[in-house]
């Protein structure tokens, strides 16, 4: 395999943006896709799996792409409910892809992604986009984890920004605290890419009418299911955000952040997670004092160079 060539494990809740990061990951030239793992979050972990293995069926990659089913609930806390507001009852906007062919690999997703990073010690790129319950479960089977993958990119936090489930918490930390927690206190060589600039990087109506003008022959049905699913999501955050015809590009980003670093500005930070039941649950506490002394240092994403990463994006497709 060409040296050149990021080999990835997506971590996934197959909601609606975690779609488009697994159809770019597979399109793309510069990624090799070594694995998929599911976990619980935009929607139950059946759902998440069953749309994974759709998606991949869509995508055609040419390749094998295992599929390995994890976390059905938080990593200590009780399940709470899903958000079908947000993704749809069935997670990608209610569009109805044909059922796939493949199916799951036998081990659980934390097995998976321990077996695969032993078998390729610091080759792989963990991906995580969901609920970061899989690689917590992943670092108790193997404490040794954290030395042996060569980065970590985690969609999930905010630290200047506002939340999106409570005035602070993001919703996959929210959702999974204690998991967060035990993943950004492990050691593991992170970078958090959260809303501080998920939320600063769209896709848009305007890119869907180009990718509909200029998208390749071979590409037209994920473009047809782009423009379904997204018309979902752009109408979510049209009612919560005030976007017309846009949506943020959270978990594409975090992809693209994997790949290719210089996309962002970070901050080396000390953070840990705020796993109480009161109102900041699931917040990021980033320690901002002149001498930091508390949590775990983290590469925070602050700044983004949103319009390079939205055409980043979308040039896979064309």
């Amino acid at each position: 395999m060409p040296n050149n060539i990021v080999r990835v494990i997506i971590d996934v809740d197959t909601g609606i943006d975690d779609a488009l990061t697994i159809l770019y990951a597979l399109k793309s030239k510069e990624i090799r896709v070594e694995g998929i793992t599911t976990v619980f979050g935009n929607i139950d972990v059946d759902q998440a799996t069953d749309n994974t293995l759709r998606i991949i069926q869509l995508a055609d990659p040419g390749y094998d792409v295992p599929v390995a089913r994890g976390a059905d609930r938080p990593y200590k806390r009780s399940l709470t409910g899903f958000a079908d507001s947000v993704h749809g009852e069935n997670g990608i906007g209610n569009v109805k892809l044909p059922p796939a062919s493949q199916t799951a690999v036998a081990e659980s997703a934390a097995e998976f992604i321990v077996r695969m990073v032993n078998e390729n010690p610091g080759e792989i790129v963990l991906v995580a986009t969901g609920r970061m319950t899989n690689l917590a479960f992943a670092l108790k089977l193997d404490e040794q984890l954290p030395f042996k993958v060569k980065s970590v990119a985690i969609m999930g936090g905010t630290v200047h920004a506002p939340g999106n489930v409570t005035p602070v918490a993001e919703a996959n930390f929210w959702g999974d605290p204690e998991a967060a927690d035990a993943v950004m206190q492990s050691g593991l060589p992170i970078t958090m890419v959260g809303l501080d600039v998920t939320m600063r990087t769209h896709i848009t109506q305007q890119h869907l009418d180009l990718l509909n003008r200029f998208g390749k022959e071979e590409n037209k049905a994920i473009i047809a299911f782009m423009q379904q699913s997204l018309a979902h999501y752009f109408g979510f955050y049209t009612d919560s955000n005030n976007y017309i015809g846009s949506a943020p590009m959270h978990d594409p980003l975090t992809l693209l952040v994997a790949v290719d670093p210089g996309l962002v500005k970070t901050q080396t930070m000390k953070v840990s997670i705020d796993c109480g039941d009161s109102i900041s649950a699931g917040m990021v506490v980033a320690d901002l004092r002149t001498k930091p002394s508390m949590g775990r240092d983290i590469q925070v994403c602050v700044d983004v160079d949103a319009q390079r990463a939205e055409r980043q994006f979308l040039s896979v497709f064309m």
